[in-house]
């Protein structure tokens, strides 16, 4: 296995506008949006290339958002707090407040507006 598990991950959405403007929203960023060659539509997470791990929200015809399968956990390092305030107001749900997981610092798992379950996670 190389360095890293992971290096990209697809958050499914059935409607990408509705699911951009969440997260835009949660996470006080903006998601690049982009048109794939096989007619999918993304909105792009910002990372830096090379660096990291890179992950899109992702509409497509063969795959749909669920709940009660893989979670994948947003890196929201010294923000939990302010990214779990402002779900609620952007359409989403709580699942599970603030928790200290030690050594590894703290997650907070929320519901987004695509019926997805996403974890968000900091050291702090």
């Amino acid at each position: 296995m190389k360095k890293n598990a992971l290096n990209w991950f697809e958050i499914h959405v059935a409607d990408l506008a509705r699911a951009k403007r969440f997260y835009d929203t949660i996470l006080d960023t903006t998601l690049q949006t982009v048109e794939c060659e096989t007619g999918c539509q993304m909105a792009i997470f910002p990372h830096e290339q090379g660096q990291g791990i890179g992950g899109a929200l992702t509409k497509m015809d063969e795959c749909g958002p669920a709940a009660g399968g893989t979670v994948v956990y947003l890196n929201v390092e010294g923000d939990l707090d302010g990214v779990l305030s402002r779900v609620v107001a952007a359409g989403g749900k709580i699942v599970r407040e603030r928790m200290a997981i030690p050594p590894h610092g703290f997650i907070g798992i929320i519901g987004d507006t695509e019926g997805n379950v996403v974890g968000l996670h900091s050291m702090v």
